[in-house]
């Protein structure tokens, strides 16, 4: 009587990962909400007009993972940025990710920081910046003028501070809007928001060609705050010449252009973004 030979089992096909799971939060972010090159030209642009000299020394708060300062160091051979970030892990990112593609002359040049924007002290910078709505998690108006009373002693005499903000009737509006790049769909979701308090919350999701969904990819609290109130709290922090440039439109589109102009009023759009600039 022969062996009994064993059975061989069938093996289990290997499940492919998907886009979703395959993909890097923070490089999806980079590519579908910032475009730190035209904002280094504008900022570039306002503070020579207003100065009369191209700016040198950045502060960046907020900073996530660094690009739009490790842009700023690479723009020109004698800026220096500082980017401020609470959060340990996007700045170990930026670390692994972002910096080594910078030439050591340039890196030198460059500083990230972890410590609260409340009160980090830094070397004094032609420009503060606060971009991405990033600002809005200080709901209190009195933690807001800390916050902005903090900005204002880290600029020098003649430095700015730029912010940016959002509004309209749809900002309020519980809604989600979609936007293709190409190898992956861009999805803002104004999930909440409650007009008695002016607490918003938003989501970012990304979905993709494969079908997979990477949700909640980041997720912000903030209250959504009026360009009437920044202004009046800037004011009272100390700033002055605090100005409104509002986004242009495109004629061809009449979507938003990149075009932005200091105005006294604004239209009542359904949706607009627009630039806050404050100088010390």
């Amino acid at each position: 009587m022969s062996p009994k030979l064993p059975v061989r089992q069938p093996r289990k096909p290997t499940r492919k990962p998907t886009a979703a799971e395959r993909a890097d939060r923070h490089v999806l972010y980079q590519d579908s909400v910032q475009d730190a090159d035209w904002e280094i030209d504008f900022m570039t642009g306002l503070y020579k007009g207003l100065r009369g000299r191209k700016p040198k020394r950045m502060r960046e708060d907020f900073c996530g993972t660094g690009l739009f300062s490790c842009a700023w160091v690479k723009s020109a051979a004698d800026r220096e940025a500082v980017g401020v970030d609470l959060d340990p892990e996007v700045l170990a990112w930026s670390r692994a990710h972002n910096l080594p593609k910078l030439r050591p002359a340039t890196l030198k040049r460059l500083e990230l920081v972890q410590a609260d924007v409340m009160s980090v002290k830094t070397a004094p910078a032609d420009i503060v910046c606060a971009f991405n709505f990033s600002y809005w998690i200080f709901k209190e108006r009195a933690a807001l003028k800390r916050y902005f009373q903090n900005v204002r002693a880290g600029l020098r005499a003649d430095g700015i501070f730029m912010l940016d903000a959002f509004g309209g009737y749809e900002a309020g509006k519980v809604m989600k809007e979609r936007e293709e790049m190409g190898r992956f769909t861009y999805i803002w979701d104004q999930a909440e928001y409650d007009p008695v308090t002016g607490n918003l919350t938003c989501h970012i999701h990304y979905s993709f060609p494969d079908g997979s969904r990477l949700n909640k990819a980041f997720s912000y609290h903030w209250r959504l705050w009026t360009l009437p109130e920044l202004q009046e709290i800037l004011a009272e922090a100390g700033f002055r010449n605090v100005r409104v440039w509002w986004q242009g439109t495109d004629p061809k589109t009449g979507e938003g252009s990149d075009e932005f102009a200091p105005v006294e009023h604004g239209d009542p759009d359904p949706s607009w973004i627009a630039y806050i600039v404050a100088e010390k």
